[in-house]
């Protein structure tokens, strides 16, 4: 399991420096052809002319539009890339099933049986429980160990193995985090400078320039509207993902626990 995750690392760690600028090129470009299609607009013109479309009114929030974009397609990547790291390591059965089979089978002093039901299980919890039921097998065969030596042993072996399988977990969620900070906030200032263009449109002498104004308050409530709504799903996948990253540490523990304490209590 390590070995494999040593040979995907590479891929891994690089993945968000892929990611965020792809995801910023396709945010331009949603914003310059398809949001700035002439269609969209009267004259066809995307700058002076009114929208036609919702796809017209995004395209009149101004420049803060495609980075908005871009902060909620990393979003969504990243969703989409943690749902299948965790659903991956949760295995391919149900985890509290699969630990008290083990426990069973260890109680049964059925070492060999439960190696096989943690490759049949894969994911994380099964990783670690497999390299703890490994050096169980290992330390039964020492015999000039004390049975304290051989337990530490165990629960170092399971220490190991957990911490590296944690790190994989949490990875990237900290972009999820981050983006559910910034983009309330850079929805904000786009907001602020659509107020900005609303409110020196109204300060022309004579009639206002009722066209500087829709485009200023478009410009205004676009930005809020996206940078609200990315703030949003950030938040509830984020949480979302916490809680299962909690849920699968309390397993593995569990499990470790679970071989440590049936190697002290049947080989005292």
């Amino acid at each position: 399991m390590s070995n494999a995750n040593e040979s995907q690392s590479p891929w891994k760690s690089a993945f968000a420096f892929i990611v965020i600028p792809a995801a910023i090129l396709v945010a331009v470009l949603i914003y310059t052809f398809v949001l700035g299609a002439a269609g969209n607009f009267e004259g066809g013109d995307p700058y002076k002319g009114h929208p036609l479309n919702l796809m017209g009114t995004v395209h009149k929030g101004g420049f803060i539009v495609p980075i908005l974009i871009a902060v909620n397609l990393i979003i969504l990547i990243f969703t989409v890339e943690r749902f299948i790291t965790i659903s991956k390591a949760r295995g391919r059965g149900n985890v509290d099933k699969f630990i008290r089979n083990i426990r069973n089978l260890i109680n049964g002093d059925q070492l060999d049986a439960a190696i096989t039901e943690c490759d049949r299980q894969k994911g994380s919890v099964a990783a670690v429980i497999r390299a703890g039921l490994g050096k169980y097998k290992l330390v039964l065969k020492e015999t000039d160990v004390d049975k304290e030596s051989k337990v530490t042993a165990i629960k170092q072996e399971l220490e190991e193995a957990t911490a590296l399988e944690l790190p994989m977990l949490s990875k990237n969620l900290v972009i999820l985090s981050t983006c559910a900070s910034i983009s309330t906030l850079i929805g904000l200032i786009g907001t602020v400078f659509g107020m900005i263009r609303s409110f020196s449109a109204m300060a022309n002498a004579g009639a206002p320039d009722t066209t500087a104004l829709s485009v200023g308050i478009s410009e205004a409530l676009i930005n809020t509207a996206l940078g609200i709504i990315g703030s949003c799903i950030a938040i509830i996948f984020f949480n979302y993902f916490s809680n299962r990253i909690d849920s699968l540490t309390h397993g593995i523990d569990e499990a470790g626990f679970s071989v440590a304490s049936t190697f002290a209590a049947k080989h005292a």
